[in-house]
């Protein structure tokens, strides 16, 4: 350091040829675009000029996603039909795999209605779930992809009509048994757990409870036979999971992944009419710009002049 611009574009256009031995191309265009702007804030960091101040790096990359004109896969949505689908699948299910079933419903109900980001739900400890008398379930962010400063966001979880997708109860049944677990409990209170909790058919959300240890992560790993270990979800755990139940469900796997709760949120706020604003508040996005993304590509025609020529 500090770099040239033609140093930086010399780099950036010999990544872009690269390719791999099957013949599709080694870096996609956002991964170089990601590299340009590390770079750019490491010599910022550094008090140097950013090679890109000049605008010529910038050039640079729009010419390569000329070149490449790809358009970038996206994960499709889970809307709600989708996620009550998914949840009724899991609701039947027994000992040991009912550990999981209660697991993964609070994961799918905390993640769509919160809109979260894979990454945000793994991060969760207990500690960030905030019960709220009247409005349902808070659930603190304490850092983001956007947010690495960590000035933090809480999102609300409302009571939902029905048990089977209030995200508060599905919280609350996972919760409980984590108050067995971190107890010490031992298996056979778990087992004894597991079957009080039974199919959501009734509310639990608004029950006096115990609560386990704040410090320890939310969402946990399982092993075979029922049993929670103490370590946390990878994100990478909760986008096979989504996969696992889409496939359970009768949905295409390979069409969803992590990203499909946070695309699904969006989707189906637009779908009933709610503004961007609305929709920010929940999310976090700071401009309308991704919004506009799913508003144009899940669901084109909100708003759209088409629907009303009679056709």
């Amino acid at each position: 350091m500090p770099a040239s611009p033609g140093t930086v574009i010399a780099y950036l256009s010999e990544a872009a040829a690269a390719v791999r031995p099957v013949g599709s191309w080694a870096y996609a265009a956002a991964t170089l675009t990601r590299r340009a702007a590390a770079i750019n804030a490491r010599h910022t960091g550094a008090g140097h000029l950013p090679p890109g101040a000049d605008g010529q790096v910038a050039r640079a990359l729009r010419a390569i996603r000329r070149e490449r004109s790809t358009v970038q896969r996206r994960v499709d949505p889970l809307l709600t039909d989708d996620v009550k689908l998914i949840l009724r699948s899991v609701a039947g299910s027994t000992w040991p795999g009912a550990v999981a079933a209660v697991r993964d419903a609070a994961v799918l109900l905390a993640g769509f209605a919160g809109a979260f980001r894979r990454s945000e739900l793994a991060a969760l400890n207990i500690s960030d779930v905030i019960p709220s008398r009247h409005d349902g379930v808070y659930l603190r962010v304490r850092r983001s992809k956007t947010d690495q400063e960590g000035q933090g966001q809480v999102k609300a979880l409302p009571f939902g009509h029905d048990p089977l997708t209030c995200a508060p109860c599905a919280l609350w049944r996972w919760l409980d048994l984590l108050v067995v677990v971190d107890g010490e409990g031992g298996r056979p209170a778990l087992v004894r757990a597991v079957r009080e909790a039974g199919p959501p058919e009734t509310h639990v959300c608004r029950r006096e409870r115990a609560r386990p240890e704040a410090g320890l992560p939310l969402f946990r790993s399982l092993a075979g036979g029922g049993a929670i270990k103490p370590m946390r979800m990878s994100g990478h755990a909760v986008n096979e999971m989504l996969k696992r139940r889409a496939a359970a469900a009768g949905l295409g796997p390979t069409r969803y992944g992590g990203h499909s709760l946070r695309a699904g949120f969006v989707t189906q706020a637009f779908r009933a009419g709610a503004d961007s604003r609305a929709i920010r508040r929940q999310t976090g996005h700071r401009s309308d710009s991704v919004l506009a993304v799913y508003d144009r590509e899940y669901a084109p025609l909100v708003g759209n002049a088409v629907t009303g020529l009679g056709l």
